[in-house]
């Protein structure tokens, strides 16, 4: 009897789960059995092996083969395993020998004709195989993703052959080491939407500059084209660059999609804008083998929802918990899955369901009673876990014909990365994760603001949760003026943002 032990891995959520491959030949009967809960196109790898085992003119051993996938109460999918389970079987049968396979991790599907396909979620993989200190055998197109792993031997496979060579010491497969794509940050200058193309509406630019420094949530609110989701989509240029550690991790969430990761979006923040008929499975997630929604695709970047009140409002309160804690788990009867979700939320909406509330023009006939109706649409925890609520006006008509150019998205984000470096240095995390003691130690108020921001609680009805991010804020002002201390009118600026809560 002959046993051969290999490693790879399984994709659970955003975890590379470890998994060995034990093949074991016995001569009491002929066939093939794969153990440890395998699902369907696992159970169909014994074909696929099978045929690319002819084709590489290696013989399938007509002993009875029995392939087990521990852990055993681990659920397997895809058709990953198919080249470490070839392996297997040929170790196994000594038709080929190598006594370091130990040393490798081997993700991979096969063709029939005996090529290595590429899966999803190689990069989590990459990562959890330097962590355990083995080399990575891949299919030559998941290289690309695997490389950017620091500190990784990677090693391309085309087909089944040139990995048996590279095992047995004939020829070697081409390696790779640390290679993270070429920053797209350039390309992006050239092709930005720039901050100077939006006519007027100063305040809300204002409140975009202290968003994009502290990573706050921002609300726009206004009539019909006015410049709301011109300014939102302005706001990932205006962001701080990512450092290499957020880049893999957006990365790896783009990696286990079926749309997989591309290079070119590289240390680019995500923008993403799902539509308000989005479900809740498509917004945060879900599925029998769940998978990543669109706060997941939005980590360390910006989610934009536009017409805030017209998605489901069921759909907006399963927010609030990633909001928060940033990431989202998601429970299934024989599974559980946590995703990353540390996003920026930017929301739009108008004041009523024609529009123009409040609107000089005068155009709008909607009564109290359905504007309170429309606007109460969205949930007051929803909107206190928003730090900046912000009136966008009609721009006057004399505005719109030009006149000065507005300061563009690259001075903006001078200031922008200043302030952000000053929080870093500071507690180590931008002002809108300031935990309640880092709160107490940074941002010391004087007793007069003290009583001053007391007054302005109780008249505008704001929560503790509300308080805390008021002063969150007002620490990002004086962070973007270079202050050592939150002054009066730093928390007064503050204070105006939660006038329209």
């Amino acid at each position: 009897m002959s046993l051969a032990v290999l490693h790879s891995r399984a994709q659970v959520g955003m975890e590379a789960v470890p998994v060995t491959i034990e093949v074991h030949l016995s001569d009491y009967n002929q066939g093939i059995s794969i153990v440890g809960l395998p699902e369907t196109a696992v159970k169909e790898s014994k074909d696929r092996v099978k045929s690319a085992l002819i084709t590489a003119n290696y013989e399938m051993p007509d002993q009875y083969c029995t392939i087990n996938l521990a852990p055993a109460d681990l659920p397997k999918e895809g058709g990953r395993f198919d080249l470490a389970i070839a392996l297997g079987i040929l170790l196994a049968s000594e038709q080929i020998s190598a006594s370091n396979i130990s040393d490798y991790e081997i993700v991979g599907e096969l063709a029939l004709s005996g090529l290595v396909r590429p899966i999803r979620g190689v990069l989590p993989v990459a990562l959890a195989a330097k962590a355990a200190g083995r080399k990575l055998i891949v299919a030559t197109d998941n290289v690309a993703e695997a490389q950017m792993v620091s500190g990784l031997e990677v090693f391309a496979a085309d087909n089944l052959l040139d990995v048996c060579a590279h095992l047995v010491g004939e020829r070697s497969l081409p390696s790779f080491y640390n290679q993270t794509p070429v920053s797209a940050a350039a390309v992006a200058q050239n092709q930005q939407l720039d901050m100077a193309d939006v006519i007027g509406q100063h305040h809300a630019k204002r409140a975009l500059e202290i968003a994009a420094a502290g990573g706050h949530n921002l609300l726009l609110s206004g009539s019909p084209g006015t410049g709301k989701t011109m300014l939102a989509q302005r706001l990932p240029d205006l962001l701080p660059p990512m450092s290499e550690q957020q880049a893999l991790e957006s990365a790896a969430v783009w990696s286990i999609t079926r749309h997989g990761f591309q290079s070119e979006l590289w240390q680019q923040r995500p923008f993403r804008a799902p539509h308000h008929t989005a479900s809740g499975v498509a917004l945060v997630g879900g599925g029998s083998h769940p998978m990543p929604g669109e706060i997941s695709l939005a980590h360390h970047g910006v989610l934009f929802l536009d017409e805030l009140p017209e998605f489901n409002r069921q759909v907006l309160e399963v927010l609030r918990e990633p909001l928060e804690s940033g990431h989202i788990t998601i429970s299934r009867a024989t599974r559980q899955a946590t995703f990353p979700a540390r996003f920026q939320l930017v929301a739009a909406m108008n004041p009523c369901p024609c529009g123009f509330a409040g609107d000089a023009s005068g155009r709008c006939h909607c009564s109290p009673p359905v504007i309170e109706r429309y606007q109460g649409k969205i949930s007051g925890p929803l909107l206190d876990r928003i730090d900046l609520h912000v009136h966008v006006p009609t721009i006057p008509r004399e505005q719109r014909r030009g006149g000065k150019k507005a300061e563009s998205s690259a001075s903006i984000r001078q200031r922008v990365l200043a302030a952000h470096l000053r929080q870093i240095q500071r507690a180590g995390v931008n002002n809108h994760a300031l935990s309640n003691k880092e709160i107490e130690q940074y941002c010391p108020l004087s007793p007069a603001d003290e009583a001053l921001l007391d007054q302005a609680i109780d008249s505008l009805g704001l929560s503790p949760r509300a308080w805390h991010r008021v002063i969150k804020v007002a620490r990002t002002i004086a962070d973007l003026e270079a202050a050592e201390q939150i002054s009066t009118a730093h928390l007064t600026e503050a204070l105006s943002y939660r006038q329209n809560n």
